[in-house]
């Protein structure tokens, strides 16, 4: 027989109603029942003078169990067992420690009293779920630590530590030690006090200035473009401010239940899951024995190879970092101590954490010294020539058992590898620029890359604070084969009659940080040039060739950014873009050229064009296996490449809001107006239709 979800006991006078739901107390059905029923029982037992609310195991309640959601309700509600702690007849005592988030954190706040860990941390994170507090946390927490403090939490999503929880009042005492002791003496503390039990609903939620909620909402409308939770949190806090506390929790309540029905939530919601489940390898066991990592080395001190630098140092890990020269080496650990000062400027970290980081990166010019290192990663020009050279060399000086990764972003792994006696021990690891920045860590396995060195890289991604995912050899991966997709259709509108401003609208429109055309002027646009000139791509593709306009622009020394100007201009040091009749001459002059009437481009055509391609080369991805699955796509998407995480990712989106059919239909439309192959419908993609499936059901 299981034991129950809350364990009852006492204390002398001290009743104490302990969470029992490993492993981290989620606020099942059987929780909150369970909690309910104890607060029942010794809130009428005459020999009980207070109660301690306590979570047995390595946390408080560290949330609301996001599996219930949709389900039909069960049990007690979680606003039934708040009502039933602010009510108690009984003073009670909520004791943190771990994590007390979300709907933890709203359960404590029904007590009357709370006391955390020193090492406690607290939140009401919803917001990264699409959702808000909606157990009262919007309409407690601006009443205990006044609106403007409270509206920055919640639209953040962070989490707080147990010292400024205490001094805002979410807490309060901290304590050192045995939690659940200092928790019974602090209610011994109280009752000697003759404390009041004091409740949360009956405070008034403090405003500083009468410009709060319109000053803040200005301040996140960038950042939260595209999302609905923020603006419902706004509004939750603005009715704290303004209702009585049971209006109040009406209004929560509708903008609550907003929320839960949307497309926005349910895409973060699957997307929360699946961060997760991208760290699993299908065919490699979480029990497969993994190599120690104490060392690492990077090969290149250039923005990337510095990037990456950072990361193990960050993660506490030594680094050796090598470079041609002393001025190299100079130049790039210049970078690195000014990310670093510029993180302490703000406040993110103290100067004597800055000296401690730049203090395990080494420099040397000398392979020799990489010689012990654990895990060696190059981070060179991009061209298999120069690979060619360096995995070579570490294939003679490297320590037997040490992993060899490249930061390649689209050559061959396999090829790669082959320069060396030791192909099992050869990975991919692509890093996203800036590396220190971006999350995403496309991880890729050569046809030789043992399970073990998998296994390995996945945990260190994780360790030097990336999110992980793992794919197959081909040309740029997942994440740029897909992005290909896009380019290219980009690139033929403009031929065809749209303009760089019009096709970035609307990708921008759809959530992405910035266009295609508008990114590749930041990234420097004379990069693609130099690939489509070794390449030779006008001669080698069978296909029709992408790269008139941009060949053009460039030619003109038009490079993006940081020439001041690409497909926009740009008034430097100031990098809006700013549309340029000149690129505009230059479109209409290419498409004459070619023989190309232009005409009318709708918005609905652009984004057809752009991103149903992108879904097409996923569903080929999947087939191929370079892919683990539909979710692995949606995590490189939305980590490495700006997809909008209210949209769930390609694949979710092409599933869940715009169906495959659609993406067929539109597949086959265009293919016929065309003629053009490019268009055909990936077989996945019709099978999965023909068998009324979808992309997660694989």
């Amino acid at each position: 027989m299981s034991e129950p979800a809350i364990l009852q006991s006492t204390d002398g006078e001290i009743g104490i109603l302990t969470v029992n739901n490993p492993p981290v107390n989620a606020l099942s059905a059987a929780v909150r029942t369970g909690l309910a029923e104890g607060l029942a029982k010794m809130g009428g037992d005459p020999a009980i003078k207070a109660i301690v609310v306590i979570g047995g195991g390595r946390t408080f309640i560290a949330g609301a169990d996001i599996r219930e959601f949709g389900k039909p309700p069960s049990g007690a509600s979680l606003h039934d067992v708040i009502g039933a702690m602010e009510n108690c007849s009984k003073l009670v005592v909520a004791a943190l420690h771990g994590t007390a988030l979300g709907g933890g954190l709203e359960t404590a706040f029904g007590a009357h009293y709370r006391v955390a860990l020193s090492s406690g941390r607290v939140g009401l994170p919803e917001v990264l779920l699409g959702l808000l507090p909606g157990a009262g946390g919007t309409q407690r927490l601006p009443r205990i630590a006044g609106a403007a403090y409270a509206l920055e939490a919640m639209v953040s999503g962070r989490q707080i530590g147990a010292k400024e929880a205490l001094a805002k009042g979410i807490v309060d005492r901290v304590v050192e030690g045995d939690l659940l002791a200092g928790a019974v003496a602090y209610a011994r503390e109280l009752l000697s006090q003759k404390a009041p039990l004091r409740r949360i609903r009956d405070m008034t939620a403090k405003v500083d200035s009468p410009t709060l909620f319109e000053g803040f909402s200005k301040s996140i409308a960038r950042k939260a473009r595209g999302f609905k939770a923020q603006w419902n949190i706004i509004k939750c806090v603005e009715a704290a401010v303004a209702l009585p506390f049971d209006q109040g929790m009406a209004r929560e309540r509708e903008l609550f239940g907003e929320l839960l029905t949307s497309s926005e939530s349910a895409a973060q919601r699957f997307y929360f899951f699946a961060e997760r489940e991208a760290a699993k390898v299908l065919d490699v066991p979480a029990d497969t024995p993994q190599r120690e990592i104490r060392t690492g080395a990077i090969i290149g001190c250039g923005t990337m190879g510095g990037g990456i630098a950072m990361n193990f140092a960050n993660a506490g890990i030594p680094v050796t970092v090598l470079e041609t020269s002393q001025e190299a080496l100079d130049r790039g650990l210049k970078v690195i101590r000014g990310n670093y000062e510029n993180t302490a400027k703000r406040g993110g970290m103290t100067s004597a954490d800055v000296e401690k980081r730049m203090a395990l990166i080494r420099t040397t010019m000398s392979y020799d010294d990489l010689k012990d290192a654990d895990v060696i990663i190059e981070a060179v020009f991009e061209t298999m020539e120069v690979k060619e050279g360096v995995f070579t060399k570490l294939d003679q000086i490297a320590k037997p058992g040490a992993i060899l990764a490249t930061n390649t972003s689209g050559l061959n792994v396999d090829q790669i590898a082959s320069y060396t006696k030791r192909p099992g021990d050869v990975i991919g690891m692509h890093f996203f620029s800036p590396a220190n920045v971006m999350k995403l860590l496309e991880n890729v396995r050569g046809k030789a890359t043992s399970k073990d060195v998998i296994a390995t890289v996945m945990t260190l991604s994780k360790k030097i604070g990336k999110i992980p995912t793992l794919v197959g050899v081909c040309e740029g991966f997942v994440g740029n084969r897909m992005l290909r997709q896009r380019g290219i259709q980009s690139a033929y509108m403009l031929e065809e009659g749209a303009l760089p401003q019009q096709v970035d609208k609307v990708i921008f429109d759809f959530g992405f940080p910035m266009g295609p055309f508008q990114m590749s002027d930041l990234a420097g646009n004379d990069v693609g040039w130099r690939i489509r000139q070794g390449k030779n791509e006008k001669e080698q593709r069978n296909v029709r060739y992408t790269g008139y306009v941009a060949d053009a622009i460039c030619e003109l020394g038009r490079f993006g950014q940081k020439t001041g100007a690409g497909y926009y201009k740009y008034d430097l040091p100031d990098r809006t873009p700013i549309p340029d009749p000149a690129v505009q001459a230059i479109i209409e002059e290419t498409s004459k050229r070619l023989g190309v009437t232009r005409r009318a481009f709708g918005d609905q055509e652009i984004l057809e064009r752009t991103l149903y391609p992108m879904v097409n080369e996923g569903a080929k991805l999947l087939e191929e296996g370079i892919a683990q699955r539909a979710l692995d796509i949606d995590v490189i998407w939305v980590n490495g490449y700006g997809w909008p995480v209210y949209r769930g990712g390609p694949m979710w989106w092409a599933d869940n809001v715009v169906g495959l059919k659609t993406i067929h239909h539109a597949l086959l439309r265009y293919k016929e107006m065309s003629g053009d192959p490019f268009w055909e419908p990936a077989p996945l993609l019709k099978r999965l239709i023909a068998e009324g499936k979808k992309f997660s059901d694989l």
